[in-house]
């Protein structure tokens, strides 16, 4: 049974029924029906890119989050953090607020500045920790590029890896880029020393993210999350229901 009803998605968001009904369809198909979890979004403010903030992508991508979290989380919010060289916004996306959201949100921030990852993360770790949380996160974190300390994020990756939270990272831009190296080299990241259990996924949405097609998005948002789950489980990370 999801979070948040259909009959309430109607009455708060209904622009948002179609993406209600698709993320319902793609954590069935998971095996993720009646799963709880808090759901995290995380999106670059950094120069390169402002077109995906001006077509909308940034925007849709939120949308999309918005509706996923309402079978996974009873609040009817998302939590955002919005990351350039620093923190630039931790603020949320509310079911009965999201029209122009990320517009109005932006407009009230400074300097798009360059792609530094492990701030954003830290301040994903605070707010969940400081929430109280007992059940697990899903954080979509979106970015175009690869971050300029690799050595940070990766130690950031590690820290969270014992904590029930599970980071699917989400490319926008040319797939081909070098900058995703490290994202990619991020995703099987081998330490298990360090990071005990495999907290991270990556996926590319091209150059025109507003074109993959919901069914296919949430499929990669949630496709590797089943398997951080029972591997977390094994590991008490996350708790056994």
């Amino acid at each position: 049974m999801a979070a948040i009803s259909l009959t309430k998605v109607e009455e708060t968001a209904p622009a948002l029924v179609s993406l209600y009904k698709a993320a319902g369809a793609s954590l069935t198909g998971h095996g993720l029906q009646g799963q709880r979890a808090a759901v995290y979004l995380v999106v670059d403010y950094s120069g390169s890119m402002k077109p995906y903030y001006k077509d909308g992508s940034v925007q849709a991508l939120a949308e999309r989050v918005l509706a996923l979290s309402a079978h996974l989380d009873d609040d009817g919010t998302v939590p955002v953090v919005f990351f350039s060289t620093g923190v630039d916004a931790v603020t949320d996306i509310a079911l009965a607020d999201h029209r122009g959201r990320v517009e109005r949100i932006v407009a009230g921030l400074g300097h798009m500045g360059k792609t530094s990852y492990h701030l954003a993360m830290d301040a994903v770790l605070d707010h969940y920790l400081d929430s109280g949380a007992t059940d697990p996160a899903l954080v979509v974190f979106q970015t175009d590029g690869g971050p300029i300390n690799k050595l940070a994020a990766e130690r950031y990756l590690c820290k969270a890896a014992r904590l029930p939270l599970f980071w699917q990272f989400v490319g926008f831009g040319d797939p081909h880029s070098k900058q995703f190296d490290f994202l990619r080299r991020l995703d099987d990241l081998a330490v298990p020393d360090k990071r005990m259990v495999d907290n991270a996924g990556f996926f590319h949405a091209g150059e025109d993210p507003r074109t993959v097609s919901d069914a296919e998005l949430y499929d990669r948002l949630v496709g590797e999350f089943p398997q951080w789950l029972a591997a977390a489980r094994a590991r008490g990370i996350v708790r056994t229901p």
